[in-house]
């Protein structure tokens, strides 16, 4: 059972109280920019560049964690 728990973040060079840090940080960035995505909805010159600018930033946080992907997930990518 603790083997589900520790699976992905072992995969990733984390262990478990890392990984739920780690993507709970990522969680809370993608959810203040889906906020900033709503309220940017009703007032278009707020928030402009908010969300992108959290995406990208994630994105470069996520791809420098050198993560090593399984075969299968490489095959998709293909």
């Amino acid at each position: 059972m603790l083997d589900a728990f520790n699976r992905h973040p072992s995969s990733v060079g984390e262990s478990y109280g890392q990984h739920l840090a780690q993507a709970s940080g990522f969680g809370m960035t993608m959810i203040t920019a889906g906020v900033a995505c709503l309220v940017h909805a009703v007032f278009p010159f707020l928030f402009e560049k908010t969300a992108s600018l959290c995406v990208q930033r994630l994105h470069a946080q996520m791809a420098a964690r050198g993560r090593q992907e399984a075969p299968a997930h490489k095959a998709l990518r293909a």
